[in-house]
């Protein structure tokens, strides 16, 4: 990677305040390249491991049709994975490092998705509510300052819209059949409900890296505005499809014109993302596992590449 000089990242300070992207040839500071690689491999990272939920209802989806939407959903998310690890790539990083680094538990990935889909209607809340806050969380990404991030975030956020949709339908329909059915919506909603909410971070006065982020024009909103964006939205949805939000004290401020809600379980938040959460050991266990059994197909691909490029 190139090395910053002060000269050099005077240049990059300027380009950043003409709100022009950094490509991976400019100099930048060391702390800024880190902060990406944190960044960018933890959401390659969630994609990946985001697939083992839903993977796991392939061969239980109600009809050929959910069965073959909810492929191509999988098929998606382990695109979007191979878009942000080459991404990270440029930053001077392997791919093998960053996989190590997530397999030894010195990388992390999104909360969510150390929580288990119980029923056919999780995977309708994992679409209408991981992928939505996926989305207002990762539509402020496609104008990050970092260049090859950004132009990933297009192609990515335009299929998370796809994915939103796919869920919301699930749970539309659910909401609207059975008496059973209707329950079984309701209870993946209130399990999936907060675990939502903190996808998107701490409070800002506790964030430890917003602040930078800011400056660098990394992030353009805040956890707390975006966390907003997102229940706004959300709550008005559950109303359409006669759903109710497990919060007892929602209630909208005529003032503000937004939703308020309860305080959420930061310790639990801390505890799932440290390790401690219903399936981080089976997942990181799946993970490795997985890679493992593959490994035959990347020493053939590398062999062959050596051999005839």
């Amino acid at each position: 990677m190139p090395t910053a000089t002060t000269a050099a990242v005077d240049l990059f300070t300027e380009k950043i305040g003409r709100g022009e992207n950094i490509e991976p040839r400019d100099p930048m500071p060391e702390e800024y390249r880190r902060h990406l690689i944190r960044q960018i491999s933890q959401h390659a990272h969630s994609e990946i491991i985001g697939m083992q939920p839903e993977g796991n209802w392939i061969t239980r989806a109600p009809s050929l049709r959910a069965k073959m939407i909810l492929l191509a959903k999988i098929q998606d998310e382990g695109g979007h994975g191979l878009y942000l690890y080459s991404a990270a790539e440029t930053l001077g990083i392997s791919r093998d490092e960053m996989i190590a680094q997530l397999q030894s538990g010195k990388a992390r990935y999104s909360n969510i998705f150390n929580y288990p889909a119980l029923t056919w209607a999780d995977i309708g809340a994992i679409g209408w509510l991981v992928d939505g806050a996926a989305i207002v969380n990762q539509v402020m990404l496609q104008r990050t300052s970092y260049g090859p991030y950004a132009r990933a975030m297009v192609r990515i956020c335009k299929e998370e819209s796809f994915h939103q949709r796919q869920g919301y339908e699930i749970m539309a329909k659910m909401a609207a059949g059975t008496p059973e059915q209707r329950e079984m919506a309701q209870d993946a909603l209130n399990r999936w409900w907060a675990p939502a909410l903190m996808m998107f971070g701490p409070p800002d006065k506790d964030s430890l890296h917003t602040k930078q982020a800011f400056q660098w024009k990394i992030k353009r909103e805040s956890n707390d505005a975006l966390r907003q964006k997102f229940i706004d939205k959300t709550v008005q949805q559950a109303e359409v499809i006669g759903l109710k939000i497990p919060d007892p004290e929602l209630r909208f401020n005529e003032e503000t014109g937004h939703y308020e809600t309860g305080p959420l379980n930061w310790e639990e938040f801390h505890r799932v993302i440290n390790g401690d959460g219903p399936c981080n050991r089976q997942r990181l266990e799946h993970h490795i596992r997985v890679h493992e059994d593959g490994r035959w197909v990347r020493e053939a691909a590398a062999a062959y590449n050596q051999k005839f490029n």
